[in-house]
């Protein structure tokens, strides 16, 4: 049935697998600080690069999923040839070396751009609607040029447009390729694996709007039909359940519709976190597949047990005893819910726990 072992049973030691074809649908990945949540999730991205052809996306915070391309040393010559022939693209924020993670402010959609320069479609109308009305070419974009144009225009509205512009400095941001190429122009070309380093931004709004421009695009693009798991790291910091700027309720807004109506255009959402309650019920209420991995919190196992009604609730209650890398896997990528223990990575983890200096 071409399914693919992740580890083996707590109890007996018997190897378990999950069934890649029901990956599309939406997952949930959980577990508490030191579980082994992420390296877990490496461990299923890897089995899914081997034993499928679908494109993976992952936004990665903090750039655990950036060695993907170096396989571990005792890896299968098998596994580690095909893993190793697969198209793998990196793009790094901040200082760290590789492509440079960019995309064109002109491509945000206009809800897009009013979130940035925080100009409410209501309270703030007319300089909306000059944003509205400011065209400005991708291949041609100069912030400097735009701000002098718009002060040039003699119009009360458009000067005050620039001074929000110059006094917010959003368009000084690295994140902007400033009419180079962008980072959706590569993904829309479906990589075998595209991820995205959001942690080295300088400005804190950087990594949402980064996610607002990709997924923005792919639901453009949606009537394509070209699947897409995307998986987010850390996704509670991209998907609140009470966005409070602009920026994070474009993206939560956009996000619960991928949840919603993804499905049907291939678009498959993988979201991991730390706590059930720190995701948007919209998008948490969607998702098909669990994987619970150490939770203690009884708010938490509440929640995950409300919500997923496919594990029973003394099956969920357990995770509060799980050691670091023991899982309990349930819904429809599974037959019955099954408590794992995880296997072995094949490729490098970035991120590591930093250690105690000893004396």
């Amino acid at each position: 049935m071409g399914e693919f072992v992740i580890g083996a049973t707590i109890e007996g030691a018997e190897p378990v697998q999950l069934d890649p074809r029901r990956f599309n649908r939406h997952t949930f990945w959980c577990g508490q600080s030191g579980s082994g949540k992420t390296y877990a999730l490496g461990v299923v991205l890897e089995q899914l690069l081997l034993h499928t052809e679908l494109p993976v996306l992952v936004f990665d915070p903090n750039a655990d999923f950036v060695r993907l391309r170096e396989i571990r040393p005792g890896t299968d010559d098998a596994a580690a040839r095909r893993l190793g022939d697969l198209d793998v693209r990196v793009f790094r924020s901040g200082r760290a070396e590789g492509e440079r993670l960019r995309v064109r402010y002109v491509d945000l959609s206009p809800a897009a751009k009013a979130a940035v320069l925080r100009i409410d479609p209501i309270a703030d109308a007319e300089e909306y609607n000059a944003l509205l009305h400011t065209q400005v070419s991708s291949g041609q974009f100069d912030s400097a040029e735009m701000i002098r144009g718009l002060r040039e225009s003699g119009e009360a509205v458009k000067v005050r447009l620039a001074n929000r512009m110059e006094n917010l400095q959003v368009l000084e941001w690295e994140l902007w390729s400033r009419g180079a190429a962008s980072v959706v122009d590569v993904i829309s070309e479906r990589p075998r694996v595209t991820v995205l380093d959001l942690g080295g931004f300088d400005h804190p709004a950087e990594p949402g709007v980064a996610a607002l421009a990709v997924l923005e695009d792919l639901w453009a693009r949606r009537e394509e039909r070209r699947p897409l798991l995307i998986v987010i790291d850390e996704a509670h910091n991209l998907c609140v359940p009470e966005p409070t700027t602009a920026v994070e309720r474009e993206l939560t807004a956009r996000l619960v519709q991928i949840a919603a109506e993804g499905r049907k255009f291939g678009l498959w959402l993988f979201l991991s976190t730390q706590r059930p309650t720190k995701i948007h019920p919209n998008v948490l209420s969607q998702c098909d597949n669990l994987g619970l991995m150490r939770v203690n919190a009884p708010r938490d196992l509440a929640e995950l047990a409300e919500v997923f009604g496919f594990a029973s609730e003394h099956a969920i209650r357990r995770a509060q005893t799980f050691t670091q890398g023991q899982a309990l896997f349930a819904g429809g990528f599974i037959a019955e819910p099954t408590f794992v223990q995880m296997g072995a990575r094949l490729t490098e983890e970035a991120g590591r726990d930093v250690r105690v200096p000893m004396a």
